[in-house]
């Protein structure tokens, strides 16, 4: 199976997963992001245990990349400090841009590589960002930084 054929097949079995996809009973923070350009919405949950994030999950409506790339960021983020958890997203936005490129740094993005090839689809990055970008809304001041 070729890189391409592998990476499709990750975003396609995580755009089906129900995994992280339900309503939480008591989130400590909820965030809702929206990619005004085509509709893709989500809402992201996190339940805090300090600076650990516990739990998460998301519901919401969007194109498969929008909804594989928080399925994936969800898998990354369990069990994670606040801390970690942006240093993943500027991991990820710093690939999507073309700026973090080094096989090193990426291999901490795991299953979320399989979006590399996005920043050359313009349309697409949006929708792939959707996810992280609630993210990093969400844990705003959660450690103490704005």
């Amino acid at each position: 199976m070729e890189l391409d054929e592998l990476y499709t097949q990750v975003i396609t079995e995580n755009s089906r997963s129900r995994e992280h996809r339900y309503q939480m009973q008591a989130p400590s923070v909820v965030k809702e992001g929206v990619n005004p350009s085509c509709g893709d919405e989500i809402t992201l949950q996190l339940e805090l245990d300090g600076d650990v994030i516990k739990d998460a999950a998301f519901i919401g409506d969007g194109c498969a990349i929008s909804q594989a790339s928080a399925n994936i960021m969800i898998d990354l983020i369990l069990g994670k400090t606040v801390e970690e958890a942006k240093a993943l997203s500027g991991t990820f936005m710093g690939m999507i841009k073309g700026e973090v490129t080094d096989e090193d740094s990426l291999e901490s993005l795991e299953d979320a590589q399989a979006f590399q090839g996005i920043s050359h689809m313009p349309s697409r990055v949006k929708c792939a960002v959707l996810g992280w970008h609630t993210l990093e809304e969400a844990l705003k001041g959660k450690d103490g930084n704005t």
